[in-house]
C-alpha cells in the first residue's frame, strides 16, 4: 500500500528527495579544537589540578570527620544536689537544622528550676519549638531563662529545644547553660559553639 502512494506520488512529482548533508556544523565559538578535543596544552600544569582536587578531596574527610558539624557531644556536671546533661552539637553549619537536649536529674528537691540558656544560643539562631514548652520565658542579664517550675527529688526532667542555624550566622560564641532554684544557682556548664558557613 505504502509502496503504491509512494508511486503515484512520484508520477505526480511531489515526492522530494532528502537533502544532502553537508559538512558538519561549526566549531562552537567558544570552543577550540586543539584544547577541548585533542587536550593540547593540558599536560602542562597537572600539579594544578591535583592540588585542587586534593584540596577538594580533604574538605570532603573533614567533613565526615565532624569537624563542620552537626554530631552532638555531651556536657555533665553535677552540683548542689542536681546533675546537669546538654546534648548538643558543639560545630553547626548555616541552614542546618539540630535537636538540643537538657536533662536534669534532681537529687534533692528542686522548687523553682530555671534553666537558663546564654545569649549565644540564639544569636542567629531560629527556635522552632521548646518541648514541654515551659511555664515562662524571660531574660536573665541578656540569657534565656526557662521557667521548668517544681523538679521532684530522685526525678528526671527532659528538654527539647529544636532550632535552626540562620544561613549568615558564622563565628564562634558562648553557649553556657545554668540551672537554679529561684535565684540559687545550682550547675554551671560552659560551653562553646562554632558556626561554620
Amino acid at each position: 500500500m505504502f509502496e503504491s502512494c509512494r508511486a503515484h506520488l512520484a508520477a505526480q512529482g511531489t515526492v522530494r528527495r532528502p537533502p544532502n548533508p553537508g559538512p558538519v556544523t561549526d566549531v562552537p565559538d567558544t570552543l577550540t579544537l586543539r584544547r577541548h578535543r585533542d587536550l593540547i596544552g593540558r599536560e602542562r600544569r597537572p600539579m594544578t589540578r591535583w592540588i585542587v582536587l586534593s584540596a577538594l578531596g580533604l574538605l570532603c574527610l573533614l567533613g565526615l570527620l565532624n569537624l563542620f558539624g552537626q554530631r552532638p557531644t555531651t556536657s555533665t556536671t553535677t552540683a548542689n544536689g542536681a546533675r546537669l546533661e546538654v546534648y548538643s552539637p558543639s560545630h553547626l553549619r548555616g541552614g542546618l537544622y539540630y535537636e538540643s537536649r537538657f536533662t536534669i536529674h534532681a537529687q534533692r528537691d528542686i522548687k523553682d528550676a530555671n534553666l537558663v540558656l546564654g545569649s549565644g544560643w540564639l544569636e542567629g539562631i531560629t527556635v522552632n519549638t521548646i518541648e514541654p514548652s515551659p511555664l515562662g520565658e524571660a531574660s536573665r542579664d541578656g540569657d534565656l531563662a526557662l521557667d521548668l517550675g517544681h523538679v521532684p527529688a530522685s526525678s528526671t526532667y527532659v528538654l527539647y529545644v529544636q532550632a535552626q542555624v540562620n544561613p549568615t550566622n558564622i563565628g564562634h560564641r558562648e553557649t553556657d547553660v545554668d540551672l537554679y532554684d529561684g535565684d540559687e544557682r545550682l550547675v554551671h556548664i560552659d560551653r562553646t559553639m562554632t558556626v561554620f558557613p
